[in-house]
C-alpha cells in the first residue's frame, strides 16, 4: 500500500476510520495494563484520534506517529498544543528506538487493520524494534469475511494475531463485540458478519 493512498484519503476527507469519540476499549480495558501516570504511550498511525486526548488526560505522556501532515495539522488546530502529546508527522518505518525514545505501552486501534497482509509482519517487527521487554499493548482488531469487502480496514483473525505476536508476546483476549448492528456502512458494503476483538499484549 502506497503512502499516496492515505494522503489522498485525507485530502478528500474520506476518513470513515476517524471516530468522533474515544474508543470503548480504552474506558473498558486500559486499566488492565497497569500503567501509572507519567508513563509513555505510543500511538502508531494515529491520525487525529481523540484517543490521544483521553490518554493524556489520565496523566500519560503520549507520542503518536502519523503519515499525513494534514491529519497532524487538523489535530493541532482542533485541540491546540498539549505538553503531554507529541504528535509527529512521518512514516512509522523510519522511526528508530533513539528517535522515538522509551515507550511503556502501545495503543493500536486502527494501525494493524489499516495495513494489507504483506505489510503486517513488517509492522509488528518494527514495533518489536521500538519496544523493550515488558512493554504492554492494547490491540484492537476487526473480523469479517474479506471476500465480502476489500480493506481497509482489513480483517485480522485470532490465528493471525497469534502468528504475528505469539513468539514475542504474552497474548490475552479481553473482549469481543459484534459490530454489525452499529455499522450500517459496512453492511451496505456487503459485510454479513463484523466483529471486534481487544487483546492485551505483553512483550517478553
Amino acid at each position: 500500500m502506497e503512502a499516496s493512498f492515505w494522503h489522498e484519503r485525507w485530502q478528500r476527507q474520506e476518513i470513515g476510520f476517524h471516530q468522533a469519540q474515544t474508543h470503548r476499549a480504552l474506558e473498558s480495558h486500559w486499566a488492565s495494563l497497569g500503567l501509572q501516570a507519567g508513563q509513555r504511550v505510543f500511538v502508531p498511525l494515529a491520525g487525529k484520534s481523540l484517543d490521544m486526548l483521553w490518554l493524556a488526560t489520565r496523566g500519560l505522556e503520549v507520542v503518536g506517529i502519523e503519515l499525513s501532515p494534514l491529519a497532524v495539522d487538523n489535530f493541532k488546530v482542533e485541540h491546540g498544543d498539549s505538553p503531554h502529546i507529541d504528535l509527529r508527522c512521518g512514516d512509522i518505518f523510519d522511526l528508530t528506538p533513539e528517535s522515538l525514545g522509551r515507550i511503556d505501552a502501545i495503543f493500536d486501534r486502527a494501525a494493524l487493520v489499516a495495513l494489507p497482509t504483506e505489510m503486517r509482519k513488517r509492522y509488528v517487527q518494527q514495533l518489536d524494534r521500538l519496544s523493550t521487554r515488558g512493554t504492554r499493548s492494547l490491540l484492537v482488531t476487526m473480523e469479517y469475511d474479506q471476500r465480502e469487502m476489500p480493506g481497509p480496514p482489513h480483517a485480522v483473525n485470532p490465528s493471525e494475531v497469534q502468528q504475528l505476536f505469539g513468539e514475542t508476546h504474552d497474548i490475552l483476549q479481553l473482549d469481543y463485540v459484534d459490530l454489525l448492528p452499529e455499522s450500517p456502512k459496512m453492511a451496505a458494503r456487503g459485510v454479513s458478519r463484523l466483529g471486534e476483538r481487544v487483546y492485551s499484549l505483553k512483550r517478553r
